[in-house]
């Protein structure tokens, strides 16, 4: 593939404390507010920690609607029940993606490795209208059916939705069309990857640091507070912990490396450009239908019976 113009990148964040489920310590990469500019995609937690103290506690059963929520595992292992009656764990470098659709209840438990660490990220990716009240659906995938892909300079690929090299990652049938990946590059290599012109395109950082475009000669930006848009039209520099958001100017990205290696996640996905009301673990087109949505939980007519 000929590949023209690599895409520039529009922003750099870092994420903020929060807690959540009860009494959960995660890093909120974006979330709420930062929706319109990661469109099709919410939420991105990373909720690593080496404390279990600061996870343990999980997330009790608790509804969606209107979302899918997708949890990467990369140490630890967490329980996992549902409204469908799914009951699994998932182990390190598994994944769980869950369509809830019209509604579905669960709970997420984390467990720690040996040495009480837990490491992952867990992504929420919007619905279309016309997919908001859909079966829920529930996708367990082992690290053994991901595949691996090595391309040349020894950079690494992990494969869990899209398509790359002529190979298909696990999940598909998904309505935004994503491409989901967990690469490593190693040390003073660049790396050349065609996205689609059509999709939203992000990189979140896990380990190691790498310029993150095209213009690798100027000095590194700051990472900024995340509150402020900025332009960038040539790169940053960023370590773990962040997340770049490119523009739609480009057919490719430019990642290149210097004296260490770098692990991150890139995310791609087709834009909705649709309204969104959204509220805790709940997000639909309209005020009504959100409204609609808990009363329906508060009345017990939240999940449909035929569904289970």
């Amino acid at each position: 593939m000929i590949m023209n113009k690599p895409r520039s990148i529009k922003r750099v964040q870092k994420g903020k404390p929060v807690t959540e489920g009860a009494g959960v310590h995660l890093n909120r990469v974006f979330g709420y507010s930062d929706a319109p500019r990661f469109d099709p995609f919410l939420l991105l937690d990373d909720f690593t920690s080496n404390d279990p103290q600061h996870y343990l506690m999980g997330f009790p059963w608790h509804p969606h609607r209107g979302i899918e929520t997708v949890t990467y595992l990369l140490e630890g292992s967490i329980e996992h029940r549902d409204s469908l009656g799914n009951n699994g764990i998932i182990h390190p470098g598994g994944i769980q993606w869950m369509t809830a659709g019209s509604g579905i209840i669960h709970e997420e438990m984390p467990l720690g490795s040996n040495e009480g660490i837990i490491a992952g990220f867990q992504l929420w990716v919007n619905l279309p209208a016309s997919d908001k009240l859909m079966p829920p659906r529930y996708r367990d995938i082992p690290a053994a059916d991901i595949p691996e892909l090595h391309q040349e300079h020894n950079i690494t690929l992990r494969l869990i939705s899209g398509t790359v090299d002529n190979t298909t990652g696990p999940v598909t049938g998904i309505a935004v069309d994503p491409l989901f990946l967990d690469v490593i590059i190693p040390p003073e290599t660049a790396w050349n990857f065609p996205v689609p012109g059509d999709h939203a395109v992000f990189t979140y950082t896990i380990a190691g640091s790498a310029y993150f475009s095209h213009n690798t000669d100027t000095l590194p930006f700051d990472i900024v507070d995340g509150t402020n848009y900025f332009d960038m039209e040539t790169n940053a520099l960023t370590g773990s912990q962040t997340v770049v958001l490119y523009d739609s100017d480009g057919d490719h990205l430019h990642i290149e490396t210097s004296e260490e290696p770098v692990r991150f996640l890139l995310i791609a996905g087709k834009p909705l450009d649709e309204p969104i009301a959204w509220h805790g673990p709940i997000v639909m087109n309209t005020e009504e239908e959100l409204r609609q949505a808990f009363d329906d939980y508060e009345q017990g007519r939240f999940v449909n019976e035929s569904d289970q």
